[in-house]
């Protein structure tokens, strides 16, 4: 078999825990997975010497119209939520489409730079000209060869609040975008929000698209629409094609309403994405001590039977100030706040920024297996839980069979005396 285009990764470690697999791809789709595989002539080989072969990553919720903006007009002072959507409305009038595609297109690069290769991407449709929803769309086709961006038509400023908001998010489905949003704990009271919910999904199960609410991003334990969510999931069929982020309100709810909370999103097959770094963030700014940090119930969810996935939600920008890309720190913010330490916890955490994530937007094809297309990333350690530990090194980005980032190893030089004269920090039993 002569396949120029070929490329051979050879003894890698998988995330399922299979070792010493070659995976062989050509003509940008996996078409061979095992041991000690043959190279095709003309073939790219690379020695992955027991290092991790990971699909791509994936965030399954982020701003891209807002990302790289911080400081613009100004810093958020107080950190809360309610400030950045303050600040955001303020930075609606000055934006440009050169600005919003130029920063857009800078965080794509760090993206594909940390293996992350598909986003869900949520785009505010309160402003008339749609202007975020105009750069957005030329962003995904420009960047379409080498990542799968996924838009939400997200109403920020409240579907019913806000003037024009459901006619604008329904303008921007028309031009293209992919899924429905909304954030019904910001409509004016709660039965506008419960109303916001179900309009909101029959507009979804009316053309044939997902659902992706923020939902009860706050700390009130009285903020409750995730249960509305799950209620019109089911009743219109949308299983499986709707998700609730963010659902910080969780945190704080009692433990009897949540016992009958997660069957009903089982039922509605609901999916869950909470962003750790973000949630922390933003959540118990109200409380002295003890103080709450407002991330959902991850395990409890994830024991229920119901997919979770994390997300990256901001980098730089009137919500949050940090942030590189990186979904290994997201989930290795996630493992800490979650207490998520027992080893299947940890992986489970690796599988919330990759696997479940996949889930969440729908992803074809996803995964490393054979006649999926070739997507992967190759980590500088042996584990998904070492992964973690080390935000590791993506030494290789392959996207359809090419290489579309790679770096150096990390290591440093010892100067000590009987020691080894370098050291790059991952376990070797």
């Amino acid at each position: 078999m002569e396949r120029s285009d070929a490329l051979l990764i050879r003894n890698a470690t998988l995330p399922d825990g299979r070792l010493q697999h070659d995976v062989l791809a050509a003509s940008g789709r996996i078409v061979a997975i095992g041991a000690g595989l043959p190279a095709p002539e003309g073939a790219r080989v690379v020695q992955a010497e027991g290092l991790l072969l990971s699909p791509p990553f994936v965030d399954a919720h982020f701003h891209m119209d807002a990302t790289l903006s911080h400081g613009l007009p100004r810093v958020n002072r107080s950190g809360t939520l309610l400030e950045g959507i303050a600040l955001w409305g303020e930075l609606k009038p000055m934006l440009t489409l050169e600005a919003l595609v130029e920063r857009a297109l800078q965080y794509c690069d760090w993206a594909v730079a940390r293996g992350l290769l598909a986003i869900r991407t949520h785009v505010d449709v309160c402003d008339d000209r749609l202007l975020a929803v105009q750069a957005l769309l030329h962003v995904k086709a420009r960047v379409a060869p080498y990542l799968d961006l996924q838009l939400v038509a997200f109403p920020q400023d409240g579907l019913l609040r806000a003037p024009n908001a459901l006619a604008n998010l329904e303008r921007a489905l028309d031009l293209g975008v992919d899924v429905v949003g909304g954030i019904p704990h910001f409509e004016r009271t709660a039965e506008q929000g419960a109303r916001s919910v179900q309009i909101l999904c029959e507009l979804a199960a009316a053309r044939g698209l997902r659902v992706d609410l923020h939902c009860d991003e706050s700390d009130d334990p009285q903020s409750r629409h995730v249960e509305t969510l799950a209620f019109h999931t089911h009743r219109l069929g949308l299983h499986g094609r709707v998700t609730g982020s963010h659902l910080t309100s969780m945190h704080s709810m009692d433990n009897d309403y949540v016992s009958k909370l997660l069957p009903l999103m089982r039922e509605a097959q609901l999916h869950v994405v909470a962003n750790p770094l973000v949630n922390i963030t933003l959540q118990g700014r109200a409380d002295t001590y003890p103080k709450r940090r407002g991330m959902t119930r991850v395990p409890e969810l994830m024991a229920a039977g119901i997919n979770v996935a994390f997300g990256h939600d901001c980098v730089m920008d009137p919500w949050y100030s940090l942030g590189s890309g990186d979904m290994l720190e997201v989930a290795q913010m996630g493992l800490h706040v979650a207490q998520m330490t027992s080893q299947a916890q940890m992986r489970a955490c690796f599988d919330a920024v990759t696997v479940n994530a996949a889930a969440v937007m729908g992803l074809d094809g996803y995964g490393i297996e054979v006649g999926n297309p070739a997507d992967f990333v190759l980590l500088q350690a042996r584990s998904p839980v070492e992964a973690i530990r080390l935000r590791a090194n993506r030494l290789m980005v392959v996207r359809r069979g090419q290489v579309v980032a790679h770096a150096p190893a990390a290591t440093a030089t010892l100067c000590l005396p009987d020691r080894p004269p370098s050291v790059d920090w991952t376990l070797r039993r």
